[in-house]
């Protein structure tokens, strides 16, 4: 090494080794960098291949931990003074690593669940997920030690890896995006179910993230009959996952309108039933 680098820098003195290990931590971060830059050319070019590109992504962001632990190798194998105790340093840091891995359980736990999820794929970067009512969103990046997950109102949840590769997850998009979204509608006792399920259906084929373009290939059906209301859903086919929430809203703002246009009888609460009642007897 001495003779490679004989006006840059000594590896016998000090301040040589000092400015020797500067270097290489210098080379070793551009190397990073550059080896990050085009994996995220690489990934950006794959933006349908999403199962690829969860791997791929978290090769990126391991490349600065494995970079990093290259430059250590070749600066202690490098460096005459530390090569020719070499044996003593990495098997002192041998015991360390195992103090350290036994401190820092939950840490490797994380590392081990990030690649059991890169290589299992329950999900992928860029599908939307489910763990439970208040963790659900578009699954964003996948670390060492992390999943991101980015919710409907565009914040981060950041979930370590060992906690939801353990938890049961509901994926909308492993498969294919096609959501079967249930509508549910109340009428009122007297109402007309059939002009009521006409309404659905025709008010539900102007979605436009609707797969159906025929209303009669909706399904609609009477689920029960209650004492005050009959309860309707329409069982409607959306090819766009994260925008159904969108529909379903949309949609029954549409069947509301009609149902009052066209005079479709809406249910009225046992208890104005009562009051009504009530007020004529005392009249």
């Amino acid at each position: 090494m001495n003779n490679l680098f004989p006006f840059i820098v000594d590896l016998k003195s000090p301040t040589g080794i000092l400015a020797y290990i500067l270097l290489v931590v210098l080379v070793s971060w551009l190397i990073s960098r550059i080896i990050r830059y085009c994996i995220l050319l690489f990934i950006n070019s794959k933006q349908s291949d999403r199962f690829g590109r969860t791997s791929i992504q978290f090769l990126r962001n391991s490349v600065k931990f494995f970079v990093g632990l290259v430059a250590l190798v070749v600066v202690v194998m490098t460096i005459p003074s530390l090569r020719s105790k070499a044996t003593l340093i990495f098997s002192g840091a041998g015991i360390i690593a195992a103090i350290i891995g036994f401190a820092a359980q939950a840490a490797l736990s994380n590392l081990i669940a990030g690649a059991f999820i890169v290589i299992f794929k329950p999900f992928r970067v860029g599908d939307y997920i489910k763990l439970d009512d208040t963790r659900v969103g578009i699954v964003e990046d996948i670390t060492l030690r992390h999943t991101v997950i980015n919710n409907f109102e565009n914040k981060r949840l950041i979930i370590p890896n060992s906690v939801i590769s353990t938890d049961s997850v509901l994926n909308h998009t492993i498969q294919d995006s096609n959501v079967l979204s249930f509508n549910n509608f109340k009428l009122g006792l007297r109402a007309d179910i059939d002009l009521a399920r006409l309404i659905i259906q025709e008010e539900a084929i102007k979605l436009p993230m609707v797969m159906d373009d025929d209303a009669s290939t909706i399904d609609v059906r009477v689920i029960d009959i209650h004492e005050s209301f009959i309860h309707m859903r329409a069982y409607v086919w959306m090819n766009e996952p994260f925008q159904e929430f969108r529909g379903k809203c949309a949609l029954k703002e549409a069947v509301h309108k009609r149902f009052i246009s066209e005079g479709v009888d809406l249910p009225i609460p046992i208890s104005k039933i009562e009051k009504i009642g009530d007020n004529i007897n005392n009249d």
